[in-house]
This record gives structure tokens, C-alpha cells and sequence, in this order.
């Protein structure tokens, strides 16, 4: 097939709907809504042929602290001529001195790798429709006095500052606090995503304070359709699997350059729109 010529250029506005397409084509569950967040705590560009968005890449920013590398999707028909390792390289400029983290498909592997990516885990996505089960105890809806306490808790995490996806998922979702002597020691998020709503990001001390967090969201949306993505060193998996919460897939966690998380915390990881998860 005869092409022209490609040229990257800043992702805007009003190359979402194509990017949608894009998703859709690589059977990713991303709504329009997703990608509208995705973009706004994002910067990035889009690979463009004549009038045809052919390519997407995400770079999601924390600060100075570290940057995420998302949604890197190549159309099917330009597959194998290079403009994949296009799309990171202008991820990698956009990203500058960042250390970087991504979730990688086994198909995208090898060029991560050439690129100075690492494997450092792997996430497991697990979702279905959950039935009834009885709220926990000990856990209650937070208040917006709770919100730096939450961001506090969550980059100690992360280990990066989230502020920013943090008060955007407030605007569409909701949070769930555990608090002991008065202070919040961990929390869950809810938000719409893809088919249903997803549960995440989940940090907390321990696994039975996770599984509370995660619990009060399935005890409120009986016959609903949700998604946790967590990894396989939490122990979450099999809880989350009695709940109907099937394990349908996941991807490979890479940093580069590789650095250890915060001790101390059990963490989910948050499915803010990647390439591994769609």
C-alpha cells in the first residue's frame, strides 16, 4: 500500500475523536470521557497522514517527580514501519529528565526494552459484574478536608505528586477514607471508565484495609460492571476473583530508569488510560 508522509504534531482537542477510533480499532474500552481526561492531565502528540490521525502517544507528568508514557497506539495499517519508535521518542523529549513508567503488551516488549525500560512487575486487570455483598465497617466516604491528607497518602506511594489526577477525579468520581485516631490512612477512588466504573487508585497500610477500601465501592454498585487493576505482589488478585472480578488480562510495569517504591504501602495500580489496560 502506497502512504505519504507522516508528520508528528501536538495532540489537541480536536484529534479526540479519532484517537477514539484509534482505541476502538485496538479494542480498548476508552469512551470519549476517558480520553478527555486522559488528555487533560497529559500532554502529547498525534502522528498525522494527510487527513488521517495514524498514531497517538500520552505523556502524563507528576511534577518534576516522575512522568507516565500512555495510550501508545499505532493504526493497523502502518503497523511495522517504525512509527511506533516515533511516537516514544517523542514521548521520551517530552517527558525530559523524568524517570518514566509505562505498561507495556507483550507485542510493544522489545522496543521498550531497546529504549532503556526495565520490568518491574506485572498488573493484573480484573473486572466483571459484582453481586450484593455487606459494606465494611470502618470505612466511610471522604470530605473535601480529606483531600491533602489523600494526596499526602498517595504520593508517599507512588512516589510522585498525583495532585492533579487526584482533584480530577474528584470532579467525576468519588473517594472512601479509612481513618484510625482521627487521621486518614487510606483511601479508595471511583470513577466512570470504559464499560462501567473502575476502582482505583486504592492506597493503604495493609491487604485487609485494601480489600475494605475496594469493598465498600462493590457493596454500593451490586449488578454493576467494575474494574480494579492491581499487581500480583498485593495479594489482591484471588480476593478480587471471589467477588466476581474475573482476571481478563493486564500488561508488563516498566520504569526506566528502575527505582523502588515507597516502602510501607500497599498500592493498586490506578488505570488512568495506558496502552497495556485497554
Amino acid at each position: 500500500m502506497q502512504t505519504g508522509q507522516i508528520d508528528l504534531i501536538a495532540f489537541g482537542p480536536e484529534h479526540l475523536d479519532a484517537a477514539v477510533g484509534l482505541s476502538r480499532q485496538a479494542g480498548w474500552p476508552h469512551r470519549p470521557e476517558d480520553w478527555q481526561m486522559a488528555l487533560a492531565l497529559s500532554e502529547g502528540v498525534v502522528a498525522v497522514e494527510g487527513d488521517r490521525i495514524v498514531g497517538t502517544v500520552l505523556v502524563t507528568s507528576y511534577k518534576e517527580d516522575c512522568a507516565t508514557i500512555n495510550m501508545v497506539i499505532v493504526d493497523e495499517a502502518m503497523r511495522g514501519r517504525g512509527l511506533g519508535r516515533e511516537l516514544m521518542d517523542a514521548a521520551l523529549r517530552i517527558a525530559g529528565s523524568r524517570p518514566l513508567r509505562l505498561v507495556a503488551t507483550a507485542e510493544g516488549l522489545p522496543l521498550y526494552e531497546k529504549l532503556g525500560f526495565r520490568e518491574t512487575g506485572r498488573v493484573l486487570q480484573h473486572q466483571g459484574v459484582v453481586g450484593k455483598m455487606a459494606a465494611p465497617a470502618g470505612v466511610e466516604p471522604a470530605n473535601t478536608s480529606d483531600f491533602a491528607a489523600i494526596a499526602e497518602l498517595d504520593h508517599g506511594a507512588f512516589g510522585g505528586d498525583r495532585g492533579k489526577l487526584i482533584a480530577y477525579i474528584a470532579t467525576i468520581g468519588e473517594f472512601a477514607v479509612i481513618r484510625r485516631e482521627g487521621q486518614v490512612c487510606g483511601f479508595a477512588a471511583l470513577r466512570p471508565f470504559g464499560r462501567g466504573e473502575v476502582i482505583g487508585p486504592v492506597i493503604a497500610a495493609n491487604l485487609d484495609d485494601a480489600k475494605a477500601l475496594t469493598a465498600y465501592f462493590i457493596a454500593r454498585r451490586p449488578g454493576q460492571f467494575l474494574r480494579v487493576d492491581t499487581t500480583a505482589v498485593t495479594g489482591l488478585a484471588p480476593w478480587l476473583a471471589e467477588r466476581k472480578l474475573a482476571h481478563v488480562g493486564g500488561g508488563i510495569a516498566m520504569m526506566k530508569p528502575v527505582s523502588q517504591p515507597a516502602a510501607g504501602f500497599f498500592a493498586t495500580t490506578y488505570a488512568l488510560a495506558n496502552q497495556a489496560l485497554g
